[in-house]
């Protein structure tokens, strides 16, 4: 099981190489609306230093939204996915595999890339550590949780505005717990109380994700 496992996250990086527009579209988003933002609020450190955070949290949660809709549209347009379905593998194994190469392609280079972004906002070293840390344990969250909306919305007219429409509610909790470990004083109670609960969620997604993920594939494609 773990060499199918590692099978389905090899094919998936390498297909994402070969589509490298497609990977590089959500760093390109996230880079700008952090870039941005500091030239609408102005210069005041103080200010930036509160909002950044923040921003760079809701950065990274809708740069992996734009990226759901390939996690499974791509094999079910050339097929792939229903052969994956009357695959000797267990589905939920496939969909493990595919959710950990999604993180791997759109959530990993968000957390490389907030430690540079981060001095865009005059954040310091402790702070700027507390983010990626909540970033590094959230963005597994975002996928388990946007898997279950992209299978949902497998196929439908208008998918890209319903599966933003199911996923972003879900997500209101890992952005609050996310933000509040980073806003937090890094090694203060606050912080690791959130990030805590940022486990906790990513724990529960974890059990909980893959199974849903591959009912609702199921009912998609039937």
């Amino acid at each position: 099981m773990l060499t199918a496992l590692g099978h389905v996250i090899r094919r998936d990086l390498l297909l994402a190489f070969r589509r490298r527009t497609d990977v590089l579209s959500t760093l390109v988003f996230f880079v700008i609306v952090c870039t941005l933002f500091p030239l609408g609020v102005g210069p005041e450190p103080e200010l930036l230093r509160t909002l950044g955070p923040g921003v760079l949290w809701v950065a990274a949660l809708l740069a992996s939204t734009l990226a759901l809709n390939r996690l499974f549209g791509l094999d079910h347009a050339d097929g792939t996915l229903e052969q994956m379905l009357l695959s000797s593998e267990p589905l939920v194994l496939i969909v493990a595999g595919k959710v950990v190469a999604h993180w791997l392609i759109s959530g990993l280079p968000l957390v490389l890339l907030t430690p540079v972004l981060a001095l865009q906002f005059d954040l310091g070293p402790q702070a700027t550590a507390s983010l990626a840390v909540s970033l590094l344990v959230g963005t597994p969250a975002l996928s388990l949780v946007g898997a279950i909306g992209a299978a949902l919305t497998l196929d439908v007219r208008g998918g890209g505005v319903l599966l933003a429409l199911l996923v972003l509610p879900l997500y209101a909790p890992v952005l609050i717990f996310g933000a509040g470990a980073a806003v937090a004083e890094a090694g203060s109670s606050a912080a690791e109380a959130n990030l805590l609960l940022l486990g906790g969620l990513l724990a529960g997604a974890a059990a909980l994700s893959p199974w849903a993920t591959a009912s609702a594939l199921r009912i998609s494609l039937e």
